[in-house]
């Protein structure tokens, strides 16, 4: 059993527990399916907890409660990931020009930021 602030702390989804204890009392985590508003709350192995991390969401089950905020490889092991699998875009990579091949025309990089900034970001 672990404060919610505290497990997303160590278990590497926010960079400080001022900023996990942030986003928990504006209601963007949420934990077994019900809008988490208390930093306080208790998390047990097993709870579920869906919140936002950076563009994508991100689903995790406890899988038990930490001792300290340590390295990646040791934080993985707190949690089970859920998230489901973000939709493939064309990447900007995709249009990319052959190696060697100079500097893009006028034309092309007009093409390339229409790639980067298309309609769908929005």
């Amino acid at each position: 059993m672990q404060r919610i602030d505290k497990w997303l702390w160590f278990a590497r989804f926010y960079k400080s527990r001022t900023l996990a204890a942030e986003m928990i009392a504006e209601g963007r985590v949420r934990l077994n399916g019900e809008r988490c508003v208390k930093t306080s709350q208790i998390v047990r192995a097993g709870d579920v907890l869906t919140f936002a991390a950076g563009a994508n969401v991100r689903v995790v089950r406890v899988i038990s409660g930490g001792v300290r905020r340590g390295p990646a490889t040791e934080a993985r092991t707190l949690y089970e990931d859920l998230s489901p699998l973000p939709e493939r875009r064309p990447d900007v990579a995709d249009a990319a020009r052959d190696k060697g091949s100079g500097r893009p025309t006028k034309k092309e990089r007009r093409a390339l930021e229409r790639l980067r900034h298309s309609p769908d970001d929005e």
